[in-house]
């Protein structure tokens, strides 16, 4: 880790991995991926606009996927190598993100912190605005996921020196 530069937490499901699609399968914005036996819809353009964050920030998982996330997901975004992950300690729940938030401040310490996912609670903000670091919380749709928006106002933070 360069402790020069902010950390990046990445969730999956919801910001790579999308899900809860309305209308017609063939009008997903992304092809579907087999992943340990399961399809996953990985949106066209989030290797790149997850390379373009690369340079500028220490990315970690931060999902339920904990290592599995580099098992096929760096081929299919194109990513150089693996990234670390996080660990929970089997207190993975879907439809909420509070569960991370131990791992995630013990792995960022008093390093500033953007954090992306989709389940992002008042618990998750309440947590944010009491940390001492810097701390930017980037909250998506599961059916978008990571968007151009959002990777320009994760740069955009990292530019203004960390403040929202």
């Amino acid at each position: 880790m360069d402790d020069a530069q902010p950390i990046l937490a990445l969730d999956v499901d919801g910001v790579i991995s999308l899900f809860g699609f309305e209308g017609p399968l063939a009008e997903v914005p992304g092809r579907f991926h087999l992943i340990d036996g399961m399809a996953h819809c990985i949106p066209d353009g989030i290797g790149e606009r997850i390379g373009r964050l690369a340079d500028h920030y220490d990315m970690v998982w931060a999902t339920g996927w904990e290592d599995r996330a580099n098992d096929r997901l760096l081929e299919i975004l194109g990513l150089p190598g693996e990234l670390p992950f996080l660990t929970f300690d089997g207190n993975a729940r879907f439809g909420s993100a509070h569960w991370k938030i131990a791992a995630i401040d013990r792995y960022a310490g008093e390093r500033p912190l953007a954090w992306v996912d989709d389940c992002i609670d008042e618990t998750c903000q309440a947590w944010a605005v009491q940390r001492s670091a810097p701390t930017l919380l980037v909250s998506t749709e599961p059916d978008r996921g990571l968007t151009d928006s959002h990777v320009d106002a994760l740069l955009s933070w990292v530019r203004a020196g960390y403040t929202a």
